[in-house]
């Protein structure tokens, strides 16, 4: 099927390549850019139908993000959160779906609800949640939400607690603008410019149809359901955050593979005898095990997420071993691309350790993208064990 975001993203690329080394330098994202990604319909295209977005096919929203990852790191990181986060409120119950995306009644100042309304994200269960009547109040300081400057509201995980003070209950909680602050603390190794910085919340008021339980996602019970009736509102929190999480760092390093062929074609070694790097059979095998690393990573995570999409198309259960095994293979995903950017990096030669170098950067972003929790290889792959034994698996990112 024709990708039509990908058509328009392709035009931006050059663009996005250009300003890589400022945006690592400086630590941000230019608002240009998420700009021209909002108007090629990026964040859009998970979104439902019924606010102006494309509803469309999750695989087609990979294609892009690992399309953007591969000429800049961090600006593909930040429209693969941000564009997912889309998603992720089309699962909640439909007021809050409208405060954010329909009529400006109930917008939060200073900016109008509207269908381009952006969304920050921090999924570790760091606030604390107190029932009150008619929700909870929130309190807690999260970490690494990145691309929060572009943000107008942002989904945060907390802990319910009971009356002697213990954790009863997890849930995702979505908060306006105006009830956190960003205090700016990112200073990274790789992926510098997502400005992936602090959200700080004293004691807000959060009403009940903007909390969702995480167990009741899990189980794929969603209130988001019961409006959003299409395929993509079927299908489980932990494959398509996490493939999309996957899918950058897997598109860093296919932009770092593209890279590294076009500028060793016409280098001249002047060590190991000199001669012309593209005739050294050691670079050819590099760039032959990089390569397949690379598609591996994409067919395998490509193919879960399209059988996962098939059962959501016809309504049917989607099995708890598809569902491991696109975790399985999605992390493993996120492992051959680390490999095959180590193998580049170690066959570029000196050259590559200048910072700036886009070999060098491409290396930072991916290895910082590939510590992210969705990444975290051997407890997905225990999971996955676990599951084909048949010992019972509970986990909130299957």
């Amino acid at each position: 099927m024709r990708n039509e975001v990908l058509e328009s993203v392709r035009g931006l690329l050059p663009e996005i390549s250009e300003r890589a080394r400022s945006v690592d330098e400086k630590g941000r994202i230019p608002a240009e850019t998420v700009r021209d990604l909002t108007t090629a319909g990026v964040f859009r295209m998970l979104q439902p139908t019924r606010y102006g977005g494309a509803e469309d096919d999750p695989v087609a929203f990979y294609e892009v993000i690992r399309a953007i990852s591969g000429a800049c790191g961090s600006t593909g990181w930040v429209a693969a959160v941000l564009g997912v986060h889309s998603w992720h409120l089309g699962l909640f119950a439909d007021e809050a779906q409208r405060e954010v995306w329909g009529s400006e009644r109930g917008a939060v100042p200073p900016r109008k609800a509207g269908p381009d309304t952006l969304i920050a994200s921090s999924y570790a269960p760091i606030g604390r949640l107190t029932p009150v009547d008619g929700g909870f109040e929130v309190t807690g300081r999260w970490s690494f939400s990145s691309g929060c400057e572009f943000a107008d509201w942002a989904l945060l995980g907390a802990l319910v607690v009971g009356a002697e003070g213990r954790p009863v209950d997890f849930m995702t909680v979505l908060v306006p603008r105006t009830d956190y602050q960003i205090r700016e603390v990112w200073d990274s190794m790789g992926l510098r410019g997502t400005a992936s910085d602090d959200i700080v919340v004293e004691r807000a008021f959060v009403p009940s149809h903007r909390a969702m339980r995480n167990f009741e996602q899990a189980q794929l019970r969603n209130p988001g359901r019961k409006v959003n009736t299409g395929p993509l509102y079927r299908m489980p929190f932990g494959t398509i955050f996490t493939s999309t999480v996957a899918a950058s760092v897997i598109g860093m390093a296919a932009g770092c593979h593209d890279l590294y062929v076009a500028r060793m074609r016409d280098r001249i070694r002047l060590s190991l005898g000199g001669g012309r790097f593209v005739e050294d059979e050691f670079a050819q095998v590099a760039v032959a095990r990089a390569a397949s690393e690379i598609d591996a990573a994409i067919l395998q995570t490509d193919r879960n997420v399209r059988e996962i999409h098939d059962y959501a198309v016809r309504t049917e259960r989607i099995p708890m071993e598809l569902r491991l095994r696109a975790r399985r293979d999605q992390v493993r995903g996120t492992e051959r691309a680390i490999q095959a950017i180590d193998i580049l990096f170690k066959t570029a030669g000196g050259n590559s350790l200048h910072r700036g170098n886009v070999i060098e950067r491409a290396w930072r972003d991916a290895h910082a993208g590939s510590v992210h929790v969705a990444n975290d290889v051997d407890h997905a792959l225990s999971m996955y064990g676990r599951g084909v034994f048949g010992l019972k698996v509970e986990d909130n990112l299957v």
